[in-house]
């Protein structure tokens, strides 16, 4: 038994991105010199934060933002990643390599609608979910397992340290710091940094949001909710997992780009 806290960052901007232009998995494009500029203010950002595990996708561009958060962090700047191809950007088919316009254009042609529609050769919006489900229970069995095998965490604060930091960064801070000894909460088992890309991710998302009906913070409207995360956008959530029962998940906050003030052509 133990709570959690998952966090998603989406890739830093790449020249695709700026001229938006498909990537999916088959366009392993590097991140451009904002991309980078991006990654480095996502680790600034949370330098403070002691992450337990790092997961990234084995595509170039989630790679190098990965390795740009962890180098400012204060505690993990050494720790090892680990690359899921489960986290990689959903598949576009014929499509990659293509600009966006061209895929709203097939989709027309299909009497579709982006992103519903499915190119011939790209994975459906249900293969990415089933991929991220994957994923995410994956992620609440290494949580389940860690619970009590403090020897398998890295070196650093206490978790009271790491909730009062938390609840100094988010606005919706209160509900990170009241997993503590006095509220007869648990403490936190785990920090999980994972980063990935923003089609995949607002799938995953929906699987949170749908199948495992997460909290979600007042602030957030529908159309933050249905919106592909920004370069960079961070989503945090706290998991609490139970051995038995299904995951209780609560939405700190979504695509998060509070980091990026100040870094020049974000979109």
């Amino acid at each position: 038994f133990g709570n959690s806290v998952l966090f998603f960052y989406s890739s830093g901007e790449t020249r695709f991105n700026k001229e938006k232009i498909l990537q999916g998995q088959g366009m392993d494009e590097p991140l451009s010199d904002t991309g980078f500029k991006q990654a480095a203010a996502a680790g600034q950002f949370l330098n403070n934060v002691h992450f337990t595990h790092a997961f990234s996708s084995d595509l170039t561009r989630t790679k190098q933002t990965m390795h740009g958060i962890l180098e400012k962090s204060k505690f993990c700047k050494d720790m090892a990643v680990k690359y899921d191809s489960r986290l990689r950007e959903r598949k576009y088919g014929v499509a990659e390599g293509k600009p966006l316009s061209e895929l709203r254009a097939m989709a027309k042609a299909a009497g579709e609608e982006c992103p519903i529609f499915t190119p011939p050769g790209g994975e459906t919006l249900e293969q990415v979910k089933l991929r991220g489900k994957d994923f995410f229970d994956f992620i609440c069995q290494l949580i389940l397992g860690k619970t009590g095998q403090k020897e398998d965490i890295l070196p650093g604060p206490p978790s009271s340290s790491l909730e009062t930091c938390l609840a100094d960064i988010f606005p919706l801070g209160k509900s990170i710091s009241e997993l503590d000894s006095d509220s007869g909460m648990p403490g936190l088992a785990a920090s999980v940094l994972v980063v990935s890309h923003g089609a995949y991710m607002r799938s995953l998302f929906g699987y949170l949001l749908s199948d495992l009906k997460c909290s979600l913070p007042a602030t957030l409207s529908k159309f933050e909710l249905s919106s592909v995360s920004p370069n960079t956008g961070i989503s945090v959530f706290i998991i609490d997992v139970e051995e038995g029962r299904e995951p209780t998940v609560q939405c700190v906050c979504m695509n998060l780009q509070e980091h990026l003030n100040g870094v020049t052509d974000t979109r």
